[in-house]
């Protein structure tokens, strides 16, 4: 036990030896509150507010997140986007890489930046708290110059919110017949307020503002764009791009943009932007799907409305994956090992859904996977350890892995991957988009310098190839959807180098505490068994 506690010190130690130490208090709990201006219910906030202050820090810094728990059911916190290289106990992933914070204790997480700087953003990753509010803009500066010169800095938050807590709708969900599912239309928050009464972004003339926007919300996409004003994209996910001018953006749950917007010479007129939230997994009723949101670029707070016509989308040019260069200039990676996936479904006799991103609904296991690699010994190498519905996928250090996703279905899917960042190589057509009346998905292939991000839209009846190299020895990481799917099993969890784990990796006394006091096993395979004796699991759901 002390040896753990000394190496844990010794972690802590080297990071923060030569930086400095942000310290940041949380106490979550829930405040009766109406977001929307139509419904009041319990959300989830932090220190008595919502929505959550962003947390500022610069690069190379150390973000000591001091978590208390005062709901009534475990939470854990993840930081997304961050690589937490050597630290997966620092992910936030329950029962994936801790226990979850019981109620009524606490959690430290250590969010070392040394490698990254950008756009990200804090959330909930135990159950669905991130929809109910717990969900915060992380921005990481710059230590020196920035890739691209720029004057002040603005921040732009989206999110959907809707008439209930969204753990209520998924409980509606997993009881009774899918035809019965409640329609809930959701409304959509800019900078956490009803954005239709959203605070206007207020700018000077000829200034250089870095806009930085996000979707922390759950699973509806927004369109953006700035009337008058040309944006250039120069970051996505955290990855540094060559400037690209466009006139709007779409942005799926889980993914930022930052971009150059540089205001004009006259005063003489304010503008304004668009954004449309819309779900294409539920019923397009006019004025409550999609909606449309305006807001105010103000010049001047008395000066009028300059006025334009109206443009078909079709007609402007949208931020693309397939037209960025990121400034790394990573050339495309081989393929040494193809991982195909498939987004597949499977209604029990009750007509409830589970998804899956392969042969099995993703369930989680008995015993954190983290905590079964430490603890399995060479069993850490096979994958039948951690049990089916674990959906894990062992991979070796330093190969090359290219994963192809497929989606036969008429939605769309936010792709979130954990602990690192991929190639976008391919995206292309999947399954008979024309017999559902939907457009075919064009293909399209990466250059030579793919663009990499964490998080990618999988297109209605279309296929994504990603690439990665598995160069984050110690890493637990998830990849699944980033909506309430997860939930539902469209997860996979890769092990990384197992044997790395097991030597370089001690997880903190504080988190073994929390599982005990939890009541799980915090060591065996995924069942808490030894070797291959999986007795215990609940059983794994198919869904080829």
């Amino acid at each position: 036990m002390l040896h753990r506690l000394l190496f844990s010190l010794l972690v802590v130690w080297g990071m923060c030896a030569r930086a400095a130490v942000f310290h940041v208090y949380w106490d979550v709990g829930h405040q009766n509150i109406s977001r929307d201006g139509y419904s009041t219910w319990p959300a989830v906030g932090v220190n008595g507010q919502i929505p959550i202050p962003p947390i500022f820090i610069t690069q190379g810094d150390v973000l000591s997140l001091n978590v208390r728990n005062s709901l009534d059911k475990p939470i854990s916190l993840h930081a997304h986007g961050l690589f937490m290289r050597n630290s997966s106990y620092y992910d936030g992933v329950g029962m994936v890489t801790e226990c979850g914070i019981p109620p009524g204790s606490n959690f430290t997480y250590l969010v070392e930046t040394r490698e990254q700087a950008g756009t990200y953003f804090i959330h909930g990753h135990y159950g669905l708290e991130v929809a109910d509010g717990l969900r915060a803009p992380f921005i990481i500066l710059d230590k020196g110059k920035p890739a691209v010169d720029y004057d002040k800095e603005l921040l732009l938050t989206l999110e959907d919110w809707g008439q209930q807590p969204e753990s209520q709708l998924l409980e509606y969900l997993k009881t009774v017949p899918t035809t019965a599912l409640p329609n809930d239309f959701k409304t959509g928050l800019i900078n956490g307020t009803n954005g239709n009464f959203s605070a206007p972004i207020t700018v000077m003339r000829n200034t250089r503002y870095r806009l930085r926007i996000l979707n922390i919300g759950l699973d509806h996409p927004f369109k953006f764009r700035m009337l008058g004003h040309k944006m250039h994209v120069i970051e996505a996910d955290g990855v540094n791009v060559e400037p690209l001018e466009v006139d709007g953006l779409d942005i799926a749950p889980g993914q930022r943009y930052s971009v150059l917007l540089e205001t004009l010479d006259s005063d003489n007129f304010n503008y304004i932007y668009n954004a449309t939230m819309v779900g294409d997994f539920i019923p397009l009723v006019e004025g409550l799907n999609p909606r449309y949101y305006i807001g105010a670029i103000e010049y001047r707070k008395d000066a009028a409305f300059r006025k334009f016509p109206l443009v078909s989308d079709s007609d402007l040019v949208w931020a693309d994956e397939f037209n960025m260069v990121p400034l790394n200039r990573q050339e495309l990676l081989p393929a040494d090992r193809v991982i195909e996936l498939e987004k597949r479904i499977n209604l029990t006799e009750f007509g409830v859904p589970y998804y899956g991103l392969g042969n099995w609904s993703y369930t989680p296991a008995l015993v954190p996977t983290l905590l079964s690699v430490l603890t399995t010994g060479s069993f850490a190498s096979d994958s039948a350890i951690y049990g089916p519905q674990s959906s894990v996928i062992v991979l070796d250090y330093q190969e090359s892995v290219e994963l192809v996703i497929g989606n036969q279905m008429a939605k769309s899917h936010p792709l979130h991957i954990h602990s690192r960042v991929f190639q976008i190589v391919e995206r292309g057509p999947f399954g008979n988009a024309t017999a559902a009346g939907l457009p075919t998905v064009p293909l399209q292939q990466a250059g030579k310098y793919p663009m990499q991000r964490d998080t990618l839209m999988l297109p209605e009846f279309g296929y994504v190839k990603l690439r990665f190299k598995a160069d984050r020895p110690g890493a637990v990481s998830m990849f699944h959807c980033h909506t309430e799917h997860l939930d539902q099993g469209m997860a996979v969890v890769f092990v990384e180098a197992p044997e790395l784990i097991q030597k370089y990796q001690r997880v903190p006394q504080q988190l073994l505490d929390n599982c005990r006091k939890l009541g799980v096993k915090v060591s065996g395979n995924g069942a808490g068994n030894i070797g291959y004796n999986l007795t215990g699991l609940p059983p794994a759901i198919l869904v080829e």
